[in-house]
């Protein structure tokens, strides 16, 4: 890979800076407002936020797995400081205790970790963390009426992808039965999505591709094919041009405006797995890919801490397509 190396230092050093730390806590009361990170979250500080936290501990694992001669020994030392039988006890009764706590967004990157770890040695220690999003998927699908459609964290698609990925390689088919039977009863019948209102001032996601590239996981290749068609008329042409160009970016510092990298590098992932489905155009959503993801690397390792803290994890979702 050729950025193993440079990722897997970026992500070490986040996760090793302590603040600025965002631990979105409620306390229940005056005896609940301790907020310093390694021990509000033991296993999940560090890299800004919980989610962050998350995602750029399963980047590691990822490139562990991917590039294990490239990235050295540091993410194996970093990772084994945190996943802990100990430190993911105090997490899974976290999110126990509070079951809407980063849901869907956090939960997903954590299920995504716990699956990427199935064949390495944290396997049993994060087991418990599976589990327990698991149970909480289970019980919150019945619940959420409507889907959310946003390009930020509560988007509702993005997230059931990746709980549809993580709980299929984990083999609990009761979980991804439930996502499968959502997405369809949300996203199934939806024709002729208008883009010309995309992107939001602080998307990191696409809601349209994101909703693409959920069904691409629902749908079978054919039927898949049909309702993209019928979703996204015209993609690739002046209709969703816009979703093949770069956004306009910043790395000023600011974690709200710094989203619009993230959208880059999730439309490039987006659109290179949607592309097949569309041959026609499919060397046209590539090179829209290429573009973004060109435009945005030098920011994934050489930018803010509120660019780098998190886009590793974006950057591997599109190299891996």
């Amino acid at each position: 890979m050729k950025y193993a190396a440079a990722w897997a230092n970026i992500a070490c050093e986040v996760l090793e800076t302590p603040y600025p730390y965002g631990a979105a806590h409620a306390s229940y009361g005056p005896d609940d407002v301790d907020v310093t990170p390694d021990r509000l979250h033991p296993a999940f500080h560090g890299s800004y936020d919980w989610h962050s936290s998350a995602h750029m501990q399963w980047s590691l694992v990822r490139l562990l797995t991917l590039a294990p001669d490239q990235v050295g020994s540091r993410p194996i030392e970093v990772l084994g400081r945190r996943l802990t039988p100990d430190a993911i006890a105090v997490e899974a009764a976290y999110l126990r205790e509070r079951p809407s706590y980063e849901r869907p967004y956090g939960w997903a990157w954590a299920a995504m970790l716990v699956a990427a770890c199935r064949k390495t040695q944290w396997v049993d220690a994060v087991a418990p963390l599976g589990e327990v999003i698991a149970d909480l998927v289970l019980a919150w699908l019945p619940r959420q009426a409507y889907p959310v459609r946003h390009g930020v964290h509560l988007n509702s698609a993005f997230a059931l992808a990746l709980l549809l990925e993580a709980y299929d390689e984990l083999g609990r088919a009761d979980v991804v039965d439930a996502i499968r039977a959502r997405a369809l009863e949300w996203f199934g019948e939806d024709t002729a999505y208008d883009t010309r209102f995309e992107p939001s001032g602080t998307d990191f996601l696409s809601p349209a591709l994101s909703e693409a590239e959920l069904m691409r996981r629902v749908l079978p290749d054919a039927e898949f094919a049909n309702w993209l068609s019928a979703f996204l008329p015209g993609l690739g042409t002046s209709a969703h041009g816009h979703l093949l160009e770069l956004p306009i970016t910043d790395d000023s510092g600011d974690g709200q405006l710094a989203h619009l990298s993230g959208l880059a590098l999730s439309r490039a992932w987006q659109l290179r797995t949607i592309a097949p489905a569309l041959p026609d155009v499919a060397d046209l959503l590539r090179a829209g890919a290429e573009r973004q993801v060109e435009a945005v690397q030098p920011t994934v390792t050489g930018g803010d801490f509120m660019s780098t803290h998190w886009l590793v994890s974006f950057a591997l979702l599109a190299d891996q397509t």
